[in-house]
């Protein structure tokens, strides 16, 4: 297991990890298998969705934004319960293919961080399950 660290700069950004986890399989000799990705934060999550177009990350924050407004009719005493929903939707954690060291995503997919209550120093635990290889 390794855990990474991550600086997001704004309220709501949806960082892109691919680098930070294929230098994490570079440094750990992890060449073929799964990589599991898991945040450890109730305000931010982790997802895989297009890196082509930055656009599309902008939409899915202003959609986010739409559907859960920052100030509402809500309890939570911190003020960040809109964070905390948006983490929920994301999700925690994700898992990829790795092959030959490398995240084995789809041609526009890439792994990105999901901040909601930015900015803030962030923690990213990885856990990796090695292919076995053929069997017998």
């Amino acid at each position: 297991m390794v855990t990474l660290e991550l600086q997001t700069q704004d309220r709501d950004q949806f960082f892109n990890m691919d680098g930070m986890l294929e230098k994490a399989c570079r440094d750990q000799g992890w060449r073929n298998g799964l990589l599991h990705v898991f945040v450890p934060h109730t305000t931010a999550g982790v997802t895989i969705n297009e890196n082509a177009d930055p656009d599309v990350r902008a939409d899915i924050i202003r959609v986010l934004d739409r559907l859960i407004p920052w100030t509402g009719p809500y309890e939570h005493a911190e003020g960040n319960t809109a964070a905390h929903v948006k983490a929920s939707l994301m999700g925690s954690s994700v898992t990829v293919a790795v092959r030959d060291g490398k995240l084995h995503l789809g041609t526009w997919q890439s792994v990105f961080f999901c901040e909601f209550d930015g900015p803030r120093r962030r923690k990213v635990i990885l856990c990796f399950l090695p292919d076995p290889g053929p069997t017998v």
